[in-house]
């Protein structure tokens, strides 16, 4: 094989090892930067992060980084996300894991090299692979400010963390029923009460409050990794729908975004035709298609 795999316990290390690889294509990379940059950071701030965490650099024969991923996914079964990288590099992966006895059930991440390692996992350890959700990373172009809604865009404080919570928490499931999942069907796990904390804090976590000043809907965003900010989640409750407040929030933050120099991303699912009307409308455009794979038995 000439691509080697290098795993990274140390956040930082791996930033130091792939950041030059993260930053010359920071919207494909979006997930992998955003997230070793809070961890780096949480990590600088003394708090512990789980021993089992990795993160990986593929490196072609001549030592290039050619590939990058992570395994921090807090929700069982701690899915795997993965960024392009060889196929060989993708098939050896999986290898590897078999061969030092780490469980993976889900792979996460970029096409094709999420479909090759899952197809391995599969093969290694029986079973099928299962798409769980197909996504579809979006970049920002031109921003066409929607009709404008009542109401205006106010910054979440820390008060504010018992409805955020609710929210991130009504978030994914109301998602999969409107992609035409059953309700819950997709892994995934709210921030803890600090993290959601520290987020708010940010700044980055923002309501669309209606004429009477009362929240209707929320829209967050990452912090901004190698000039590039990640919206999401973008939720409005079911009674407070229909009515322009998610299309009107998430233009009003892109532009805060680019207002900062920054460039704008996120994702959709592609089972939500409203949601990608939506964005498309805004002037967002497809970058890349993604998956959540699950092997089953």
């Amino acid at each position: 094989m000439t691509a080697t795999l290098h795993f990274h316990a140390d956040p930082g290390e791996f930033l130091d090892a792939a950041g030059n690889h993260l930053a010359a294509d920071p919207v494909l990379n979006t997930v992998v930067a955003s997230v070793a940059h809070r961890m780096a950071a949480r990590r600088a701030d003394g708090i512990a992060l789980p021993e089992d965490d990795w993160w990986l650099v593929v490196r072609d024969a001549s030592g290039a980084v050619v590939g990058a991923g992570m395994r921090t996914a807090p929700f069982p079964p701690r899915p795997p996300f993965l960024l392009p990288m060889p196929a060989e590099a993708a098939v050896a992966l999986a290898r590897t894991w078999h061969e030092r006895g780490e469980k993976v059930s889900a792979v996460n991440g970029a096409l094709p090299a999420a479909r090759d390692c899952a197809a391995e996992v599969a093969r290694l350890g029986g079973g099928r692979v299962e798409v769980a959700q197909h996504t579809r990373l979006h970049e920002l172009d031109t921003l066409v400010p929607p009709t404008p809604a009542p109401g205006a865009l106010a910054v979440a404080g820390a008060d504010d963390v018992d409805l955020v919570t609710a929210w991130f928490d009504a978030f994914m499931a109301d998602a999969d029923e409107q992609a035409g999942r059953p309700r819950g069907a997709s892994a995934h796990a709210t921030p803890e009460r600090g993290e959601l904390l520290r987020w708010i804090r940010s700044g980055r976590i923002c309501f669309w409050t209606d004429g009477a000043g009362r929240p209707v809907h929320l829209t967050a965003a990452n912090a901004p990794a190698f000039g590039v900010a990640r919206v999401g989640p973008v939720y409005t409750p079911p009674e407070h729908r229909g009515r322009g407040w998610a299309g009107n929030a998430v233009a009003e933050v892109s532009r805060r975004l680019r207002a900062e120099g920054v460039r704008v991303c996120l994702f959709t699912d592609q089972a939500n035709p409203a949601s990608n009307r939506l964005y498309a409308r805004l002037g967002f455009r497809p970058v890349v298609d993604m998956a959540n794979l699950v092997v089953v038995p």
